[in-house]
């Protein structure tokens, strides 16, 4: 055994006093080395300039709705002070309606937010309105519901480490409601059987809470189930909410293509009909296209200076 390997002997009281002697001049040295490393990495971060980030939701637009959903978007700044880029871990989202939840979710490995800068974060959303009223069945078609939008964005931040900021914004939406379309009459200017020239006095009827300004309109009409054609025309009404407008459509057919309904409809008796379309519309959340829909109606073609009270009949 070298002279290196000989364990050392030192007395326990010796022992013990030494060590609380060295014990001593180890704390003080690191206590001093402790506390530079501290002052210079506040003085590192007072140079470098690290700080929490800041969010704040900027817009919601809602870029696409019809009958079957609505589509929104986000819009959340997000600032970084920071001299390096900030990684945008997770972002859990909510949308709530009176305290019920509609839709929630999580969005994972959002992005990188890059360093002293401010970037706008689009966060896409998506509400299925049959989902929303099978849940809750007295949110009624043509209503106008209050949301409340929750955003919480997850970051990594150097000194400060993860930290979630959460976002609030609230708005309205609509669920919105296909209008009740009616022919109520089919007036003529010129009858032949090979080609008349006639207007439809058209009735549409604005279920929503909501105003609809007509911007244009498509149909395909049927007269005793024979398509007598169709039409795009572009026509500005503004539709009020709960209201009543009427429209005349000019329209040419062929009577004789009706075959033996033709003398009912030369009788002036009730004709049956079928309507299809869309109307484009502007309405305070945005354009919409909705469908118009019609079957089994009952319209009368009549001469254009014939008397209208014959309608009432």
């Amino acid at each position: 055994m070298s002279s290196c390997d000989k364990p050392e002997i030192v007395e326990r009281g010796a022992k013990e006093k030494k060590h609380e002697e060295g014990e001593g001049e180890d704390s003080g040295f690191l206590g001093k080395v402790k506390g530079f490393i501290q002052d210079i990495g506040e003085k590192i971060e007072e140079t470098i300039g690290f700080g929490k980030p800041t969010a704040d939701v900027t817009a919601i637009h809602i870029p696409k709705i019809n009958l079957k959903q609505a589509d929104l978007i986000v819009d959340v700044l997000v600032t970084n002070p920071n001299p390096i880029p900030i990684p945008l871990i997770d972002i859990n989202y909510l949308i709530e309606s009176d305290g019920r939840k509609l839709i929630s979710g999580l969005i994972p490995d959002a992005g990188t937010i890059h360093a002293h800068g401010s970037e706008t974060v689009q966060i896409p959303l998506c509400l299925i309105y049959d989902d929303i009223k099978s849940t809750y069945a007295d949110i009624q078609p043509g209503s106008i519901i209050p949301y409340k939008v929750k955003v919480d964005l997850i970051v990594d931040v150097p000194v400060f480490g993860r930290l979630t900021l959460p976002l609030e914004k609230n708005g309205e939406i609509p669920i919105p409601y296909k209008p009740d379309v009616d022919i109520e009459k089919i007036k003529f200017q010129k009858f032949s059987f090979e080609e008349t020239i006639a207007t439809l006095h058209l009735k549409l009827e604005n279920k929503n809470d909501f105003d609809l300004g007509l911007n244009a309109l498509d149909y395909e009409v049927w007269l005793c189930d024979v398509s007598i054609g169709g039409a795009e025309l572009a026509k500005t009404e503004n539709i009020k909410r709960n209201g009543i407008t009427y429209l005349d459509i000019p329209i040419t057919f062929r009577p004789k293509d009706c075959g033996s309904a033709l003398w009912d409809m030369i009788r002036g008796k009730g004709t049956g009909y079928s309507m299809k379309g869309n109307i484009d519309v502007e309405t305070p959340f945005g354009g919409m296209k909705l469908p118009l829909d019609k079957e089994g109606g009952t319209t009368r073609l009549k001469k254009e200076d014939d008397d209208d009270d014959d309608d009432e009949e």
